[in-house]
């Protein structure tokens, strides 16, 4: 994480140093404690429960909380070796806190617990991620100025890159004093954004952009071209070289209106107007103008801070789409995101194959665009029900190439039956050109009547439904394993719960104390270094140490974990083995907490 500037703004919020903690499991429900709380600091195993489709991928679906789940994810070494660094885009559309009561969640928590709600995922989320990597953060205005000064202070306000207006309905609503049309997307970049610039994609002209922006009027071989203006203001920055007049075709000469000047020098202007590279107007009369090249521009346009419904879709246009997968669900989600909303920010944020974090699911949009676009995925959904009615199923369905919805199945026009364009010509080529040609033809009569009409055949087209993506890959379903401990909230003691037994506890304590396991192994667990870790479901004695010491190789040592300690043992490992310590559970497993 960035080191904050000395001076900077910090926001400020009542229970910002401590720490929140699910009052009840799988539900939007919290309550205050330490920060060093044991379970604030617990590192919770993730249990996979099974593969879906292609196994082995990266593809990840966790049901739990998500600041365990991130937790997890980056400190457990397994999780850690295979996903830290590497999240290129995070995309997030957390509870929007507008006190609302939605179907499937409470949407109503007081503005200091979304806020520290908020700050825990992001801080447990910034070792996954990727040098180059960008954070979208999805909101309306209740809480979007919270959250912004909130990632500058996370970030800093050098990563912030821009507020995105996104158009989520269509229409207009009468019965409020403004009618709100839009939510807004906060864009970050880790790098800050100047670097990010150069590391993200342009948004590809479509053929309708290219077709109003470019012509070729004088039959430039070179191309389609636009023109741009060839005189600049004169300030004190200006060279004397860049005042001069200059001779049209036509004879007439023209000098820079007061205040101007060309932008090129009189040598300059005498190479582009050698290299055909001027735009005197079609009688050579006009002002020139430099013409800029289709095929020496860069390839898209830059993203804009206004997205159009009619770009991206709406709400209305989301809902269609999860009906669609959930026909026997009369309105699966409130405010669902449509999935071509997804794939704008994914197609600028990243590229196939780079991974992509959303820790709110919901019902699966950002999974299932970024498996449709053949970019790897992790999410986690805390509610189980939400995961097993909605999230999984759809998830399901685009793996096997069932869901037809989305951005699975795009309109695209192609060339009419029978018709073979011209090398070079492409369907929306040749639609515009048609619309060009009847405009044109119109009033032409006699001989010309026959070539246009060939033309028009020569280039019929028509619009037909394609397929983007037809399945394949897979995802795993995973679940974040129960708490292995349980506080007494008016003692403050700590006990192991019961689901601290065998396996699962073993489990639990190489991945808090940063060991990767050895399931191998009949005596150790865990692998760190040359640290071997031994957890014993009981106490610890000297039986116990002197099996562990005869396992240990030459200049290994050991971690033995209990949930009770004999004095003799530890007397007896502390004089056969430098190096080596026992620790007693839970009280020495979190060293930071304030154990009673």
């Amino acid at each position: 994480m960035r080191r904050k500037p000395a001076g900077a703004l910090q926001l400020t919020w009542m229970g910002k140093d401590l720490g929140l903690v699910p009052t009840a499991e799988g539900d939007y429900d919290y309550a205050w404690v330490d920060a060093d709380d044991v379970r604030v600091q617990e590192v919770r195993s993730i249990d996979i429960e099974r593969e879906v489709g292609e196994r082995g991928t990266d593809n990840l679906l966790v049901i739990g909380d998500s600041a365990n789940v991130l937790r997890s994810l980056t400190q457990v070494p397994e999780w850690k070796k295979r996903y830290g660094g590497q999240v290129k885009a995070v995309y997030i559309d957390p509870p929007f806190n507008t006190s609302d009561a939605f179907e499937h969640y409470a949407d109503q928590l007081e503005h200091s617990v979304w806020l520290t709600l908020m700050r825990d995922r992001l801080r447990e989320m910034m070792p996954l991620l990727h040098p180059e990597a960008s954070i979208w953060v999805h909101l309306d205005d209740v809480e979007v100025h919270r959250m912004r000064l909130l990632l500058d202070e996370l970030l800093g306000d050098s990563a912030f890159v821009a507020e995105i207006a996104w158009e989520k309905v269509a229409g207009r609503d009468n019965r409020t004093a403004i009618s709100r049309s839009h939510d807004t997307i906060l864009v970050y970049a880790l790098q800050g954004r100047s670097a990010w610039r150069h590391t993200r994609n342009l948004i590809p002209r479509s053929p309708a952009q290219i077709a109003l922006a470019y012509g070729n009027p004088d039959d430039d071989e070179r191309g389609p071209w636009t023109s741009g203006d060839l005189s600049a203001k004169a300030d004190s920055k200006r060279r004397a070289e860049q005042f001069y007049d200059i001779t049209l075709p036509s004879g007439r000469v023209v000098s820079p209106a007061r205040g101007r000047c060309w932008l090129l020098t009189e040598d300059r202007y005498r190479e582009f107007e050698a290299d055909g590279r001027l735009w005197f107007g079609r009688d050579g009369d006009s002002v020139p103008r430099i013409k800029r090249f289709l095929s020496e521009v860069q390839d898209g346009l830059v993203p804009r801070t206004l997205w159009s419904h009619l770009e991206v879709g709406h709400n209305d246009e989301a809902k269609k789409e999860l009906l669609a997968l959930f026909p026997e669900v009369s309105s699966p989600f409130d405010t669902p995101k449509p999935e071509r909303l997804l794939e704008r920010i994914l197609r600028i944020a990243t590229d196939p194959g780079d991974l992509v974090l959303d820790f709110f699911a919901g019902s699966g949009t950002t999974a299932a665009v970024a498996h449709k676009l053949s970019r790897r995925w992790i999410t986690c959904e805390l509610i189980e029900r939400t995961a097993r009615t909605f999230t999984i199923p759809r998830l399901e369905k685009v793996a096997a190439g069932l869901d037809r919805g989305g951005i699975t199945t795009i309109r695209a026009r192609v060339p009419g039956q029978g018709v073979v364009l011209p090398t070079g010509i492409d369907a929306d080529d040749a639609f515009h050109f048609q619309q060009m040609l009847r405009k044109v033809s119109q009033g032409l009569i006699g001989d010309h009547e026959a070539s246009i009409k060939a033309l028009m055949n020569a280039t019929k087209t028509r619009r037909e439904s394609l397929l983007q993506w037809c399945g394949g890959s897979g995802f795993t379903i995973a679940k974040l394993a129960p708490s292995m401990y349980e506080t007494d909230d008016r003692s403050g003691d700590v006990y192991l719960s019961d689901a601290a037994t065998n396996g699962a506890w073993s489990k639990s304590v190489a991945g808090q104390l940063g060991f990767e396991m050895t399931s191998d192994d009949p005596v150790f667990v865990g692998r760190k270094g040359r640290q071997r870790l031994a957890v014993v479901d009981g106490v610890v004695d000297e039986n116990v140490v002197r099996v562990v010491l005869g396992s240990l190789r030459e200049r290994e040592v050991c971690v033995i974990v209990g949930k009770a300690v004999m004095s003799a043992a530890e007397e007896l490992l502390k004089s056969r083995s430098k190096g080596s310590r026992i620790k007693q559970a839970p009280d020495e497993l979190f060293s930071k907490a304030v154990m009673r």
